[in-house]
């Protein structure tokens, strides 16, 4: 079995080396099980993007429920409009908020935006100027334009232009 082919440190005396060929083994053992969740994780957004959405349902499924981000974003992408399964806002929902709190820039802004329009949860707009900064704050162009607006208009915010503009710069536009 898997246990008993790896070398630990309570069978050997302290401080021997694990031998050339038993380190081998277990680098070539991991490095093929990365590849395998490189391979479907690779094959199911392959999928998503080329829009086969059942067959990126059924291969990203078991990683988004595994708790892979990228999967998890997918999938919430795929039940909220009912793309290769049936619509589930909640599932949607789920999996979004997953994918967000695991810190996936993408999907913190996703989360953000459900949270605004009161898509899959109930509107929320200090939920989403939340979620918004969580993404601005690693880069994400679109949240920063968004939050920018949510300060210039005062929705989930006080009103501050200061802080609008200086969103509207990181996003690299000039204030307004």
């Amino acid at each position: 079995t898997f246990s008993t082919s790896l070398p630990t440190m309570m069978s050997r005396p302290a401080g021997a080396a694990v031998s050339d060929e038993r380190q081998t083994g277990l680098v070539e053992f991991m490095s093929d099980e990365i590849t395998n969740f490189d391979m479907e994780l690779g094959s199911g957004i392959a999928a998503f993007e080329s829009k086969h959405f059942s067959q990126a349902a059924g291969l990203l499924s078991p990683l988004a429920d595994g708790g892979n981000a990228q999967a998890q974003y997918r999938m919430a992408i795929m039940a909220q409009n009912g793309l290769g399964m049936h619509e589930n806002h909640d599932l949607a929902f789920r999996y979004m908020r997953s994918a967000a709190e695991a810190g996936l820039d993408i999907a913190q802004h996703g989360l953000a935006f459900m949270y605004m329009e009161g898509e899959c949860t109930e509107k929320d707009p200090a939920s989403a100027v939340h979620w918004f900064t969580k993404a601005a704050e690693q880069g994400l162009a679109g949240s920063q334009t968004t939050l920018a607006m949510m300060y210039e208009e005062g929705r989930g915010v006080e009103k501050n232009q200061e802080e609008a503009n200086r969103w509207y710069r990181l996003a690299g536009f000039n204030e307004r």
